[in-house]
């Protein structure tokens, strides 16, 4: 039995919203996006008086999720692409700077294997100052499958896969 892709969005939306900042007014213009999700973390330790700082590490995290019934290639690479242009401005390297990455999910009531294999060779990756001093940025990608509950993610979305068979587990449970 396949769920329905509204009532799967508010549980995705829950879900994010534990440690993300919901954006619900971002706008991207004739694209499906749903909503994006803001991370921001700031670690440091200081040497007893916080103007004795030792170390700080931030980590920074943009998740654009896009719902549409059917989601064909090109409108998923047009919403990658956007996606990446919406975020990079939003990087700030530094010292301090860890990584930002970009997130792009897509929800849709049936996955062909065009868009699948979109999603699967989708990458990017920048580094931010000589080896990386300053960060880097990567494209985390994942397309999910309401008809067939399945999830297809590209090299380094991995967690993603875990994450959304967790959601997947958690509605069994409550049916």
């Amino acid at each position: 039995m396949a769920i329905e892709r509204s009532l799967f969005l508010e549980i995705v939306k829950d879900a994010y919203s534990a440690y993300y900042s919901i954006v619900d007014d971002a706008q991207a213009p004739d694209l499906p996006l749903a909503f994006r999700a803001d991370y921001k973390s700031r670690d440091e330790q200081y040497f007893f008086v916080k103007s004795a700082n030792i170390w700080g590490n931030e980590k920074n995290e943009y998740a654009y999720v896009f719902s549409a019934p059917e989601i064909d290639p090109a409108t998923a690479q047009k919403c990658l692409d956007w996606a990446l242009q919406d975020m990079l401005p939003r990087v700030k390297p530094h010292k301090e700077h860890q990584y930002t990455n970009c997130k792009a999910v897509f929800i849709s009531d049936t996955l062909s294997d065009e868009t699948a294999q979109t999603v699967k060779k989708s990458k990017f990756s920048k580094s931010y100052g000589f080896l990386s001093t300053q960060g880097y940025t990567e494209l985390i990608a994942a397309a999910v499958d309401l008809s067939t509950e399945t999830v297809v993610t590209n090299r380094v979305g991995h967690g993603l896969e875990d994450f959304f068979r967790k959601l997947f587990a958690l509605r069994h449970e409550e049916a």
